[in-house]
């Protein structure tokens, strides 16, 4: 989308509105049809071949066919949505902030369906989404991006600076995961309670010996060690909750944090759990299935099973390709109908109202990827 330095720098078609059309372009540039135009073709006034192309008022079918043929005969395709615009005060636009890469973000299903459910909620405002990265090189700005409301999806550590900047704006704004401030709505889900009953399907198993292979902590998405001090630092609700769901169930869990929520991230996080045989874990609890899916790999190309050797437990219930022969152990959330809560919020808040947040419950799914510990 251009930018809009002014009303002086665009001066629209649209009669209506009391606007007219100073011509920015080059002289040998064919100049935009304008509704003005079709309205004397039609023989109607501009309002009334406004409402034919709104379908919005009272015009007969007959009107509308002579406005609309005399729109085909002047190759005019509509109304200008500039002027929309600017007649309704809002772009048309809602903002989705990503914490990483769009790339990365389509190879993710949660993210995918998040998305859908989104532009499922959104439908009745009849806006477009934005997708804008926060990945903290400025790739985008989410401080100048024409919008009328964002919605923050994923579990980024760099949430809090996202908020204050949209605060400044005056945004409206929704959260999905990620502790974002009272003043901002959040939908989220049950991840330390989930993560728990995951733990204790190990516990039930026989293990003690489990190992965690956690999220993003930061916003410099360091990969390493799970440590005191990282974890104390943590500015990631949703990795944090999940560590103490795990930590409810087997009090000293240790393991490994990762850059970002992929399969190769999983499969170098668990080469480095699974490699040594005297410190290998019996299982392993990975904070998404992605990760848990590279975790496998990992078990695969050091020559151990998967249950029998090592069992593995992932987060979010999403079909990972390549994964067959594998049913995974997973936590089952809702992300579909999290991405449409979100968006039902913000047209409420549009619309003046004040919405509460939710919170999903996520489901247990016992996959054929956790058994009991080999004697």
């Amino acid at each position: 989308m251009g930018r809009i330095d002014s009303i002086e720098s665009i001066r629209l078609n649209y009669p209506e509105t009391g606007i007219t059309r100073k011509d920015t372009m080059p002289s040998d540039s064919p100049e935009r049809p304008t509704l003005a135009a079709v309205a004397r073709r039609a023989g109607v006034s501009p309002s009334t071949a406004s409402l034919a192309f709104s379908g919005s008022g009272p015009v007969s079918d007959a009107t509308k066919a002579r406005v609309l043929a005399a729109a085909a005969e002047l190759n005019y395709a509509g109304p200008d949505p500039r002027a929309q615009s600017l007649r309704r005060g809002r772009s048309g636009i809602v903002g989705v902030v990503l914490e990483e890469r769009v790339r990365a973000a389509f190879l993710d299903p949660v993210k995918i369906q998040m998305l859908d459910g989104l532009s499922e909620g959104i439908a009745p405002l009849g806006a477009g989404l934005l997708l804008l990265t926060d990945t903290g090189d400025g790739a985008v700005s989410v401080g100048s991006a024409p919008v009328d409301a964002v919605v923050l999806i994923g579990c980024s550590p760099r949430l809090g600076h996202t908020v204050d900047v949209l605060r400044q704006r005056g945004i409206p704004m929704v959260a999905i995961e990620g502790e974002a401030g009272d003043d901002v709505i959040r939908i989220s889900i049950d991840n330390e309670e989930a993560t728990r009953r995951g733990a204790e399907h190990l516990h039930t198993l026989g293990h003690r010996a489990v190992a965690l292979v956690t999220l993003p902590l930061d916003p410099d998405r360091t990969r390493g060690p799970l440590t005191p001090e990282r974890e104390a630092a943590s500015s990631s609700a949703t990795a944090s909750d999940r560590i103490a769901g795990a930590r409810a169930v087997f009090a000293e869990i240790t393991g490994v944090t990762a850059a970002a929520s992929d399969v190769e991230e999983g499969r170098l996080a668990g080469l480095t759990l699974l490699r040594d045989p005297q410190t290998r874990p019996t299982a392993v609890i990975a904070q998404s299935d992605l990760l848990a899916a590279g975790v496998i790999r990992a078990a695969e190309e050091l020559g151990l099973r998967v249950p029998q050797d090592v069992s593995v437990v992932g987060f979010d219930g999403v079909r990972v390709d390549g994964l067959a022969p594998y049913d995974l152990t997973t936590l089952v959330q809702p992300s579909a109908a999290k991405g449409r809560a979100a968006g039902e919020a913000l047209v409420q808040m549009l619309a003046g109202g004040q919405p509460q947040g939710t919170c999903f419950s996520s489901v247990f799914h016992a996959g054929n990827t956790t058994a009991p510990p080999r004697p």
